[in-house]
Parts: structure tokens; C-alpha cells; sequence
């Protein structure tokens, strides 16, 4: 039979462990709002830049940051990575006759709200020759606030190889094709694997509400 004294210090073990758990969660998440927030920054600097914006000189001049929606980590979700293998390479419509290869390098399996979803992702076999970007893989998609608040052609994440099939798929960090602000731009199409059924309000707005 378990004492009173053995019964309150199980008791004090199980709340300390609750403290502890409950500050490593929030931890965790200011280390993922710092990334989100470490990204954008970057990304308007980027846009700030003369020589590398994608911007028109037009909208450069009175640029004062891109649209976000506000950082929400339910967007920010644990998936499986799946690898495919021996996939043939594709031709990817794009925004002009501009037809890019890729090749599906494997899926990534995630739910949000108990709904269960995937996206392919694919590599281009020109840019990993790239230096920096031998590990480069890319995730264009689709979701139903496009032509809406989002951009209508769609929007990308960026990915890199992982080393275990446990990987993150932060929505946050999506951001618009260039193409969505410039004409000069050839952007690529996400393929209908990856027409989200589901509204993904995180991550880069609309730039412009018409272009």
C-alpha cells in the first residue's frame, strides 16, 4: 500500500513534470515564431534590394513591406516524409510556354483539424546543380483562399531534403511566385496533387488586390 508521504511527492513528481512539459511546449514555440519571424524578415529585405527584387521599379520605389496573415501555429504542422523513387521527369506548366523539368522526389502526409491531406514535392534537376542548393526541394500548392486573399496561381514552400521521415510543414512560410508581381516573371503551375481542399490562411497574402 502506498503511503501519504510516497502518494504526495508522486503527486509533486506529476506536476513539476506538467511545469516542465508545459515550458518546453512554450519554448517550441517562440524558437518556431522566431523562425517565422527571422524569415519574413528576410524576405522583405530581399524585395528591398535593387539588384535582387522582384518587384517593378514602380512598386519598389513605395514599397513598405509584404501582406502576411498573422503567424498561427496550427499551420506550422508535424508531417511524414515519404520518398518516391524512380520517378519519371515532367514537364511543369508555368505562367508563360516556359515548361521546366522536375521530378516527384517523394510526398509529405500531414493533417490539419483531423482532415488528413498530402502534397508531392519535387526537385528540379538544373537548380540542385546550383551551389547551396544540392539539397533543394520545392512544394508548390494550391488552397481555397486563392483568388481571394492569396494569390491565384497559388504558393510555395521551400524544402530541403530531410534526414528522417519526421519533418515540419510550416504554412507560415509559404510565400507568393514571383510572377505574382511581375509580368516578366515565369512561374511554375502547382500540378492537381497539390489542389488543397482546404483554406490555408497562413503564411504571404495578396500583394496587390488586382495586377
Amino acid at each position: 500500500m502506498i503511503d501519504l508521504k510516497t502518494h504526495i511527492r508522486s503527486g509533486a513528481t506529476l506536476i513539476l513534470l506538467a511545469f516542465s512539459l508545459s515550458a518546453l511546449h512554450a519554448q517550441d514555440e517562440a524558437i518556431a515564431r522566431k523562425e517565422i519571424e527571422d524569415h519574413r524578415e528576410k524576405q522583405q529585405k530581399e524585395f528591398k534590394d535593387k539588384k535582387g527584387s522582384p518587384l517593378l521599379p514602380a512598386d519598389r520605389r513605395k514599397f513598405k513591406g509584404l501582406k502576411y496573415y498573422p503567424i498561427d501555429l496550427k499551420y506550422r504542422v508535424n508531417a511524414k516524409f515519404v520518398r518516391t523513387e524512380n520517378m519519371p521527369l515532367f514537364k511543369m506548366k508555368t505562367t508563360t510556354e516556359r515548361l521546366p523539368e522536375y521530378v516527384k522526389y517523394g510526398e509529405v502526409h500531414f493533417s490539419i483539424d483531423s482532415q488528413a491531406f498530402k502534397l508531392e514535392v519535387y526537385q528540379n534537376p538544373e537548380i540542385m546543380k546550383r551551389p547551396g542548393y544540392e539539397d533543394y526541394l520545392f512544394i508548390p500548392f494550391t488552397d481555397l483562399t486563392n483568388g481571394h486573399e492569396t494569390y491565384e496561381v497559388g504558393r510555395y514552400l521551400e524544402f530541403r531534403i530531410p534526414k528522417t521521415e519526421d519533418v515540419i510543414v510550416d504554412f507560415n512560410q509559404c510565400y507568393n511566385p514571383y510572377c505574382s508581381y511581375s509580368p516578366r516573371f515565369s512561374c511554375p503551375i502547382p500540378p492537381a496533387p497539390n489542389q488543397l481542399s482546404i483554406a490555408i490562411p497562413a503564411g504571404e497574402k495578396k500583394f496587390k488586390t488586382t495586377h
